[in-house]
């Protein structure tokens, strides 16, 4: 009984283990698949910090959710794990997969985003980095488009209230008209 305990017990702190890695990949692989977009070269440059999504999943048929867990970076150097979450009602069906990264502009907004709870006003917008297509996203709906030369086609992130927001598709369908804010939270690394 003890050998199939330990054995146990040994698998579970191998799959914790291989979890955090997998994490961590995705993490680094997520951010390395955002540096390719020359929109974003400017952001990376010059942000005082920024917080990265690898997956949010999300889906919906008249009610509808997303759930997606982080990590927030100030100055290219991790600082702690965030969530986020959304409920949103509305005409929308179906689910995607998507990732996201927001820039903080200043120390100010940073600081803003890691102090608790934080949430996106319904005005917030995302810009979708895609090949040949753009769309606009935000917490009131989508909206898209698709061009030949994809260099006249390509939305340009800004600064809204201190922060950019860039959404990278990864598979799914939804057609939403929906209202609700994203929320986060955010904890910090134990020193």
């Amino acid at each position: 009984m003890k050998k199939v305990s330990l054995m146990t017990l040994i698998a579970i702190i191998l799959t914790l283990l291989t979890t955090k890695i997998t994490v961590a990949n995705e993490i680094t692989s997520t951010i390395a698949t955002f540096k390719k977009s020359k929109q974003l070269a400017p952001f990376f440059k010059s942000a005082y910090g920024y917080a990265v999504f690898p997956t949010i999943g999300k889906g919906g048929a008249g009610i509808g959710g997303a759930y997606g867990t982080g990590a927030v970076f100030k100055q290219g150097k991790k600082t702690g794990t965030t969530t986020m979450s959304q409920l949103t009602f509305g005409f929308q069906l179906g689910g995607q997969a998507f990732s996201e990264i927001i820039f903080f502009k200043d120390k100010a907004t940073y600081y803003a985003f890691t102090k608790g709870n934080f949430e996106f006003s319904a005005q917030a917008s995302a810009v979708a980095i895609t090949v040949g297509a753009n769309a606009k996203t935000s917490t009131t709906g989508t909206s898209a488009g698709a061009a030949v030369n994809s260099d006249k086609n390509q939305q340009q992130g800004i600064y809204q209230k201190g922060m950019a927001t860039f959404t990278y598709a990864k598979g799914g369908l939804m057609y939403e008209a929906a209202l609700g804010g994203q929320k986060f939270s955010f904890t910090p690394i134990k020193k």
